[in-house]
């Protein structure tokens, strides 16, 4: 069955009375038409744009959403319609009609009886970014990046207001945000070329803000490296190499991909770009869920923080909760050391320094004495203090210590913490020599 074509209708833009045609879309069969369904997510289905003053504004028009694979069969009527229940269901009746006889013989249709009715275009989508798989905190964190972006659009098309959006809002330009702005870019229908050039000025003027100062060639190279490794990544090891590599995974590192994969559609290699893509949203997937686990962990350790803060003794309190003193607490603790100190609150910041103190202690005490030693020897200020460090404990060094700092030297490396790994292979080098 040939896609479904948009509708043509008549408008007068509300901004400046110009008449003008759009076309509009009453179903969204994902099964046919999937490219309708990201245009729908990302707000720019039904949207038309005045060729005069570039004015955007939503079309409110009766929607049927039908996805076979998913059984999903959804309507909304906008309230504004005021639309009589008997037209109401002559529309649902004759989309239902045409998408059943669009289904294979032997598919579902059961779902096609009772289809969900919404009152609002939002909840509509919920239902949709759910039956993906979404959760309610994505579709929350979602909607505030869409707003973002419906902002910074308006002060882009107004000419006025973009910088205090930006100031006002500079802390939720993260690489979500900018997967998402050019989600929207590459999702806009060509029949809303004004709505997509609005949207790349946004980003246009993004990119001037944020790379105002040229990075250095040793950056751009470790840039390109990054996008290398990550482009080349197997699917088996994609998450691995994604939290190697966190610290270049930003907006640059976004815009750069954008970048290659726009280089492989200008030259007609679709399926490179289409596969570079797919690896997008996929490392965008890892980055989120990153976010997530460090964010649990940094709450779990805030908690845990004030938990023993509040005890009556809190160094007792810290020994019954030493299971759950890890690297998060530590970092938690330190900030708030921090805080203390700027604050000119010694007496806090001496507290917590002697919790500080505890917490090394009781997380070194379940390390193996190897594991300890190389604690140590990261710590001590001089080669040469290693080297007297390393003699004293010459018992405790075989092939498996020298094994040992050789692997952890390969994990600094993939980190980029080159000082480190340096570090633990001159202490492999000293501690090879040793055993013989």
């Amino acid at each position: 069955m040939p896609p479904v074509a948009p509708q043509p209708v008549q408008l007068t833009c509300p901004a400046c009375g110009t008449p003008f045609r759009a076309g509009v879309y009453t179903l969204v069969d994902v099964s046919q038409q999937p490219e309708l369904k990201q245009a729908l997510l990302s707000g720019q289905l039904n949207v038309a744009v005045c060729p005069n003053c570039q004015t955007a504004s939503m079309l409110g028009t009766p929607l049927i959403y039908h996805d076979g694979a998913k059984q999903l069969c959804l309507v909304y009527f906008p309230q504004e319609l005021n639309a009589p229940p008997s037209e109401q269901e002559r529309f649902v009746g004759e989309a239902a009609s045409f998408i059943m006889k669009s289904l294979p013989p032997n598919a579902p249709r059961a779902y096609m009886l009772n289809p969900r009715r919404f009152m609002t275009l939002p909840s509509l989508l919920d239902v949709v970014l759910e039956a993906d798989g979404v959760s309610r905190e994505m579709l929350d964190a979602q909607r505030r990046r869409v707003e973002l972006i419906s902002q910074l659009a308006g002060a882009v098309a107004d000419g006025v207001g973009f910088e205090d959006v930006l100031a006002a809002n500079r802390a939720d330009l993260t690489p979500e945000f900018f997967a998402t702005l050019d989600a929207f870019i590459g999702s806009t229908p060509p029949n809303q070329a004004d709505s997509r050039a609005i949207l790349e000025q946004v980003r246009d003027q993004l990119a001037e803000e944020f790379d105002g100062a040229d990075s250095s060639d040793e950056e751009d190279a470790e840039l390109a490296a990054a996008l290398d490794r990550l482009a080349a990544a197997p699917d088996a090891e994609l998450e691995e190499t994604v939290a190697e590599l966190r610290a270049f995974i930003d907006y640059g590192f976004f815009q750069a991909w954008t970048g290659r994969i726009e280089q492989h559609d200008a030259v007609g290699q679709v399926t490179e770009a289409e596969a570079l893509s797919t690896r997008r949203a996929r490392i965008l997937d890892i980055v989120e869920e990153l976010d997530r686990q460090a964010q649990e962990m940094f709450e779990a350790g805030s908690n845990l923080l004030h938990e023993i803060l509040t005890a009556n003794d809190p160094l007792a309190a810290l020994h019954a909760h030493a299971a759950e003193v890890g690297e998060a607490f530590l970092m938690v603790l330190s900030a708030n050391i921090g805080a203390a100190q700027r604050a000119g609150q010694e007496d806090i910041a001496i507290q917590l320094d002697a919790l500080g103190e505890a917490a090394v202690n009781i997380i070194q005490d379940r390390l193996s004495p190897e594991e300890r030693l190389i604690n140590e020897l990261m710590l001590v200020e001089t080669p040469q203090e290693a080297t007297k460090l390393l003699r004293k404990n010459v018992a405790k060094i075989t092939p498996d210590f020298v094994k040992q700092l050789n692997i952890l030297a390969e994990q600094e490396e993939k980190r980029s913490n080159k000082p480190a790994s340096e570090r633990l292979r001159q202490l492999a080098r000293e501690s090879g020599a040793m055993l013989f």
